[in-house]
């Protein structure tokens, strides 16, 4: 017994012709779907609660950590004296000199609570205190302050389970450094919020790469002249237990290494606490990599401006300006009327009875600066060889000789092959390898 399918206006099976709209319909619904999913999945790349803005970014002097344990005739009357009694301690912490209660809560612009419990006649709570840093300064004098850091992109990156996250997800040590008020700081810090695109600049992935160009990129988005990165390996030891972290201080585009340190943790909840004594300690490692002249802008980073510039890319700008002198001072020489010898040996003259010498193209694989400088001494080291004098340098691809050689284009292969060269023959020209 056979069944066959009917569809709606249609007593028996449809024929081929009549699926063939349906079937078109179809998939011009998948395909628009797949469209949609498509540029959901780019929206899905930036979308979502990912970043945490500042929340202290103040210029006025902020004093963190203060703790408190007071006693009074009523709970009012404790916070009031523990609240003064916290200006007293952070206005030490700051190396203050004496003045009197009035005219230090003249100086208090705010008074933060970190945490607090209020008893019937106790209050013990540890809060930070704001000072205005105007009014303060007079006190404090603004010697300390003068030399400030250029602007540093701020990387915080935090390792836990496996996983290095930066701005692709919210975490606890993103946190702690938007809680941090740089204002008493000698760095200029730029703090991404991770909104929007910062999860696609910014990730674990940026802080290993070392392409000049790329970090100009990326730091001409915020405004940056360098990057300093803030790792933060959190071991949790088991469920409830204690957290140990690892805190590792780096800075520049070749992530060099200025300090680290371990702090641990009670349990969970004392986390963020450890997370913030650490960004402290972090803040003043970074202030004394740039007391010891460490934080210096890369050069490398810099389009133009002056500086010192590292010595391999002073050495390929300097081969660079060679090789230009030596192109002008052969076009000045053929224009004379003149035939230039160059890097001609004495006894190199076709004149003395000698095989012709011909100028044959030598290409050779320029990996980096020392297979440059090591491919030009092998092929002058040559037997036959009268003068080199390079066409085309290109660090990072394939450079360009002429060789004036005493002999035939065989002759100049075999000597090359015999110094280790992998040699391809054309026409007038040979291509070297190692």
């Amino acid at each position: 017994m056979s069944t066959s399918l009917s569809l709606p206006g249609h007593g028996a099976a449809p024929h081929a012709a009549g699926v063939r709209p349906l079937i078109r319909q179809l998939g011009g619904i998948a395909l628009a779907l797949a469209l949609l999913g498509g540029g959901y999945a780019l929206v899905a790349q930036v979308a979502g609660e990912r970043g945490i803005a500042p929340t202290a970014a103040s210029a006025d002097i902020e004093v963190r950590g203060i703790s408190i344990d007071v006693t009074a005739d009523s709970a009012e009357e404790a916070r009031s004296k523990g609240w003064r009694e916290a200006q007293r301690k952070a206005w030490e912490k700051i190396k203050g000199p004496t003045i009197s209660d009035s005219q230090l809560d003249e100086l208090v612009s705010a008074v933060v609570i970190e945490r607090e419990r209020l008893g019937p006649k106790r209050y013990i709570a540890t809060l930070g205190v704001v000072f205005d840093r105007q009014r303060a300064s007079g006190y404090l004098g603004g010697a300390q302050q003068a030399v400030r850091s250029a602007p540093m992109l701020l990387i915080p990156v935090e390792v836990s389970g496996g996983t290095y996250t930066a701005f692709e997800r919210r975490n606890a040590w993103q946190r702690a450094w938007a809680e941090f008020n740089p204002g008493s700081s000698r760095i200029d810090y730029v703090r991404p919020s991770g909104a929007g695109g910062d999860s696609l600049l910014i990730n674990f992935g940026q802080t290993g790469r070392h392409s000049r160009a790329w970090w100009r990129s990326t730091l001409d988005q915020y405004g940056a002249a360098d990057t300093l990165m803030a790792f933060a390996r959190l071991d949790y030891q088991f469920p409830g237990g204690p957290v140990e972290g690892t805190f590792t201080a780096r800075y520049g585009p070749d992530s060099h290494l200025l300090e680290t340190f371990t702090l641990e943790a009670a349990g969970p909840d004392e986390v963020p606490a450890m997370l913030g004594r650490a960004v402290d300690r972090m803040d003043t490692i970074f202030t004394g990599g740039l007391a010891s002249g460490k934080l210096r802008p890369d050069p490398t980073l810099r389009l133009g401006g002056s500086g010192d510039v590292d010595p391999a890319i002073q050495r390929l700008i300097d081969i660079g300006r060679a090789v230009r002198e030596r192109a002008a001072a052969e076009a000045a020489a053929a224009a004379a009327g003149n035939v230039p010898q160059i890097e001609t040996q004495p006894d190199s003259s076709t004149e003395q009875g000698e095989a012709a010498v011909r100028a044959i193209v030598v290409q050779f694989a320029t990996p980096d600066a020392a297979a440059f400088d090591g491919a030009l001494g092998a092929v002058r080291g040559s037997a036959g060889v009268r003068g080199v004098g390079v066409t085309s340098t290109a660090i990072g691809g394939t450079s360009v000789m002429s060789v004036s050689y005493a002999g035939t284009l065989e002759e100049l292969a075999a000597a090359l092959e015999s110094r280790g060269f992998a040699v391809r023959r054309g026409a007038n020209a040979l291509a070297i390898s190692r």
